[in-house]
């Protein structure tokens, strides 16, 4: 349900890079695919030198076989432009509706 209403919404599904967590489950991933989510990876870092965590994320969005295009942190500027402005739309769109 989780992720169905993350696709309705556009809303990206985060892939938590830090290897205490490694969540959204690499299980998941061609559900959420298939639902149409949008993938972030993440690196859940509290300081710079956690950054480096992100190559867990990576590892675990090919092991669900998520293509780079499906992910934020992949996309041009101007795709992820294009991603912003769509989502921010919508949302005005259900303000008015709702």
């Amino acid at each position: 349900m989780v992720l169905a209403a993350c696709a309705k919404h556009g809303v990206a599904v985060e892939i938590n890079a830090n290897p205490w967590r490694l969540d959204l489950d690499w299980r998941w991933h061609a559900r959420a695919l298939a639902l149409g989510c949008v993938m972030s990876i993440n690196p859940d870092a509290h300081s710079t030198s956690e950054l480096d965590l992100t190559h867990w994320g990576v590892e675990m969005a090919r092991k669900g076989g998520v293509p780079q295009e499906c992910v934020l942190n992949c996309l041009s500027t101007e795709r992820f432009i294009e991603y912003a402005s769509r989502r921010r739309r919508s949302e005005r769109i259900e303000r008015l509706a709702g």
